[in-house]
C-alpha cells in the first residue's frame, strides 16, 4: 500500500510540475510572438591539428630551456623552409591532405543529439572526398527509444552510402541503441572498458487499477481498433492485451537483430542478441568491435597525414526555447528519478 501510495505521489507531483512549466512555457510564447524569430544554427570548425600543435608547443614552453626551445624554433623554422622551397619548385606536386571529419554524439533516452548530428552529415557529404576522406564519431549511449535511435543510425548509414569511411570510436559505451548506431561503421574502435552490445529489448509500467477499484474510482478507455491499447497504466489489463504487447516488444528485438545482422555480418547474432554487455576486450572477441584503442589514440595516430576537423552544430536558442528545454529537462530528472520502479511502456533498446 505504501509502494501504491508512494506512486500515485509522484504522479501528482509529475502532473503538477508539467502544468506549471507548460503556463510559464505558453505566457512567454504569447509574450514574444510577435518579435519571433527563426533561431538558424550554425557549424563550429576546431582544427585539432592545430589544437594538437599549441598543447606541444605549451609543454615546451614548461620544460625546455632557453637553448632547447632555441634549437628546437630553429629546426621547425627550416622544415618550414625547406617546404617552401620544394613548392616553388614544382607547385603542382604540393600535397593534400586527406581530412578526417570528428563529429560527437552524446546520445540520451530520446536520441536528442541527432538533431545536431543530421546537419554535421550533411556539411560534412558536401565536401568529403569517398577516395581519402574519413568520418570518425565518437559516440557514447546507453541506448533509449527505438524509433530514435533508428533514426540516429540511418544518419549514419548516410555516410556509408555515400562511400564515406565512417568510424566509431566508443570510450565508455554504446549499448542497445547505442550499439545500434555504432554497427553502422565500417571500423568500430573501443575502449578496453567500454561497455557494448545489449542487444535486446524492454519495457516496463505499473499498473494501479486494483487500488482504484478499491477506492471505487471507475476509468473508462475506449478505442478504435483492436490493438489501439494493449497495456496501461490506470484501466484493467487483459490477458490477450499482454500477450499482444509481448508480441510487438519480440517483434521490435526481431528488427533489431536483423539490423545489426546486415550491418554487421561478422557477428554471431544469435550468441550476442541476448541482451547481454560485454566489455573491451571480450566484444572484441565476439566481434562486436574492430580494435581496441581510446578515441584519443586513434584520432591522435593519424595527425601527421591527415587534417583533423572536428565538426560541431550549434543552435542558439532563444529564452522560449530555452523555458522548453528547462521544462523538458525537469521532466526527464524527475522520471529518470524513478527509473527503476516505473519505466515507460513504450519501447526502449
Amino acid at each position: 500500500m505504501e509502494y501504491l501510495a508512494e506512486f500515485i505521489l509522484f504522479l501528482a507531483k509529475t502532473v503538477t510540475i508539467i502544468g506549471g512549466l507548460a503556463i510559464i512555457a505558453a505566457l512567454v510564447a504569447a509574450l514574444g510572438q510577435k518579435t519571433k524569430k527563426m533561431h538558424k544554427g550554425h557549424l563550429e570548425i576546431t582544427q585539432l591539428n592545430e589544437h594538437y600543435e599549441h598543447l606541444q608547443t605549451d609543454l615546451k614552453q614548461a620544460l625546455l630551456d632557453k637553448d632547447q626551445l632555441k634549437k628546437a624554433a630553429k629546426e621547425e623554422k627550416e622544415k618550414v623552409k625547406l617546404e617552401k622551397k620544394a613548392n616553388k619548385k614544382n607547385p603542382d606536386a604540393k600535397v593534400i591532405k586527406p581530412r578526417v571529419f570528428v563529429l560527437d554524439f552524446h546520445g540520451d533516452i530520446k536520441a536528442s543529439s541527432v538533431k545536431s548530428l543530421r546537419e554535421e552529415i550533411t556539411a560534412v557529404l558536401s565536401l568529403a572526398n569517398a577516395e581519402c576522406d574519413e568520418v570518425v564519431v565518437r559516440l557514447e549511449s546507453g541506448g533509449g527509444l527505438v524509433h530514435s535511435y533508428g533514426l540516429a543510425a540511418s544518419q549514419l548509414k548516410r555516410i556509408r552510402n555515400k562511400g564515406v569511411k565512417l568510424t566509431v570510436t566508443v570510450d565508455k559505451v554504446a549499448a542497445s541503441g547505442g550499439y545500434m548506431m555504432a554497427c553502422v561503421a565500417s571500423h568500430i574502435v573501443a575502449a578496453p572498458f567500454a561497455v557494448l552490445g545489449s542487444i535486446g529489448v524492454m519495457a516496463q509500467l505499473p499498473n494501479v487499477h486494483r487500488l482504484l477499484k478499491k477506492h471505487d474510482i471507475d476509468i473508462e478507455l475506449h478505442t478504435a481498433g483492436e490493438y489501439k491499447r494493449t497495456l496501461t497504466i490506470l484501466g484493467e489489463n487483459t490477458e490477450k492485451g499482454r500477450k499482444k504487447f509481448i508480441r510487438d516488444m519480440q517483434d521490435t528485438h526481431e528488427l533489431f537483430k536483423e539490423f545489426v545482422k546486415t550491418e554487421r555480418e561478422v557477428v554471431d547474432i544469435d550468441k550476442v542478441a541476448t541482451g547481454e554487455i560485454w566489455y573491451g576486450q571480450k566484444a572484441l572477441a565476439l566481434q562486436l568491435i574492430d580494435d581496441i584503442s581510446t578515441s584519443d589514440e586513434y584520432i591522435y595516430q593519424k595527425v601527421d597525414q591527415f587534417d583533423l576537423v572536428q565538426v560541431e552544430y550549434v543552435t542558439k536558442k532563444g529564452i522560449v526555447d530555452k523555458l522548453g528545454m528547462a521544462a523538458e529537462s525537469a521532466l526527464d530528472h524527475t522520471l529518470m528519478k524513478w527509473w527503476g520502479r516505473f519505466n515507460s511502456s513504450r519501447f526502449f533498446s
